[in-house]
């Protein structure tokens, strides 16, 4: 009875591991806030199939990148997410000091439309990708910064 027991124990927090690994990783609230799109000026717009793809910034990191520096210290910059002609999501980077060293101080977001904040997009995954551009501030459409419009 006990052996029997024991078995059916160990069987159920197996099948309970199993589980927690099957589950989707959830983001988390971090220092990123959500900017407002008001201040950020439009630099590019990149359409992927069904999907439209807004970039802004402020007006301060565009200048600063233009003259050759570092976007300064509490920098957004967001793409906004069309599909269907209406905002799908947001994805915001934000540098600030002391963020994170793996994007040297840039740390990564998702926001609903309602501009709250999606726990269902893991912001690991964007810095993951992002890591590859260090060169270039961590963004992948930093040359389109460089031709003023």
């Amino acid at each position: 009875m006990k052996l029997r027991l024991n078995l059916v124990l160990g069987a159920c927090l197996l099948t309970g591991l199993l589980a927690l690994d099957t589950l989707p990783a959830l983001a988390e609230p971090n220092r990123v806030t959500f900017p407002d799109l008001d201040a950020l000026e439009h630099y590019t717009t990149v359409n992927r199939g069904e999907v439209t793809e807004h970039m802004l910034t402020t007006p301060e990191a565009l200048a600063a990148v233009r003259a050759g520096e570092p976007m300064p210290d509490g920098t957004h910059v967001v793409l906004v997410d069309y599909r269907g002609g209406e905002v799908f999501r947001y994805f915001v980077m934000q540098k600030g000091a002391g963020y994170d060293n793996r994007t040297e101080d840039w740390q990564f977001q998702a926001f609903q439309p309602d501009q709250s904040i999606n726990l269902a997009e893991n912001a690991a995954r964007c810095m993951g990708c992002h890591q590859s551009r260090g060169e270039t501030e961590y963004q992948f459409l930093y040359n389109d910064i460089l031709e003023p419009r």
